[in-house]
């Protein structure tokens, strides 16, 4: 079956160039058409059809249909709203001022119906070192490997990029002060630009801070979690422990917030500062207990003195530490990372059932 693509019939050059413009930001193909009479041929089978004023100012001898956008130069006149009804459209949008909804109407076709599957994991240690980067990227890694998509996002500025994590600091693509983000983004234009960390049995997107540039601001954070969740990905977020802007953005899309907690007393104390911190924000939270206790305290006990639910815990990995330091981060399959991974992509699912290992 052919791909179809938008519609767009529009007579004043100018305006058409400005739609074009919009419809490539979006990562989208249009056809083209001067007049309606021009487009009968297409005009039912497009996904989206887009007017300017003066196509639409001419008769209109078709049938009318879903999803017919009239786009105007400045705030639109009753003339205006009168083309809009004789055209059928749905909606009139005007240039530049709402840019950012065709940009969007353009994006829905490049991704399809959003999918109800696609979910945002914020994952942060409860005090320094508590190896929030580690679990993020292995959950990230997991989800890959399940088949529903994973994609990593570094939100800490501080953290030496999560490509370093990956041993994937060599591999082309761009990082953050080269993604040029504004507004709506279609997952589809990010798979194709972002660097992929390769692995035997696949790969994982990732976005990563740079050596040296500018970060995201809460926009582009925004638009790279919005995309990955529209087309069904699990979009996982390495945050840091001091609440910016960007990390409000996280915790305000997140469906579920990871506190990574070591089994010490002075990580509970930290830990329950954070906790005081997102709570007022976020949707869920709980708590990955990383064993073993120098006290002996459980993993449910740790948890009860953060006072949030457990959602998993991990024992060490003996091999874990010189593996990351030779850049070799494949979690084991079997491993207590990977185990603690697939119970953290449960609860994100709706399943929190707390692990008592």
């Amino acid at each position: 079956m052919t791909e179809q693509h938008p519609l767009v019939v529009a007579g004043d050059d100018i305006l058409l160039d400005e739609i074009l413009r919009v419809a490539a930001a979006a990562g989208c193909e249009v056809e083209r058409a001067p007049d309606l009479d021009a487009a009968r041929g297409r005009w039912a089978r497009a996904p989206l059809v887009v007017l300017d004023e003066e196509a639409a100012s001419a008769p209109n001898r078709l049938l009318r249909r879903n999803k017919v956008l009239l786009v105007c130069k400045g705030a639109p006149t009753p003339a205006t709203w009168e083309r809009a009804f004789n055209t059928g459209s749905e909606k009139v949008l005007s240039l530049p001022d709402e840019e950012g909804d065709l940009i969007g109407e353009f994006a829905d076709v490049v991704d399809g119906p959003a999918r109800d599957d696609g979910v945002v994991i914020g994952v942060i240690g409860g005090r320094g070192g508590a190896g929030a980067s580690v679990l993020a990227a292995a959950v990230a890694y997991r989800a890959e490997k399940s088949g529903g998509g994973g994609l990593l996002v570094d939100c800490d500025p501080l953290g030496g990029g999560v490509d370093v994590l990956l041993a994937a600091e060599r591999d082309r693509g761009p990082r953050w002060p080269e993604l040029d983000l504004g507004g709506r983004v279609t997952m589809t234009a990010l798979s194709e630009a972002l660097p992929r960390k390769r692995y035997t049995t696949g790969s994982l997107s990732f976005v990563s801070y740079g050596r040296e540039g500018p970060g995201p601001g809460p926009d582009a954070i925004e638009g790279v979690l919005c995309a990955g969740r529209r087309a069904g990905r699990t979009v996982v977020c390495d945050l840091p422990r001091y609440f910016g802007m960007e990390t409000s953005t996280v915790i305000g899309l997140a469906d579920l917030i990871v506190v990574v907690v070591p089994a010490e007393l002075r990580a509970c104390a930290a830990a329950k500062q954070v906790l005081a911190r997102l709570e007022p924000h976020a949707a869920r939270i709980g708590v990955a207990v990383r064993r073993p206790s120098p006290s002996g305290l459980g993993p449910r006990e740790i948890a009860d003195a953060v006072g949030a639910p457990l959602i998993t815990s991990m024992g060490r990995e003996r091999f874990l530490p010189a593996a990351l330091d030779r850049g070799e981060f494949t979690p084991r399959r079997r491993g207590h990372l990977a185990t603690a991974a697939a119970e953290v992509l449960a609860a994100a699912r709706g399943n929190l059932t707390g692990a008592s290992r």
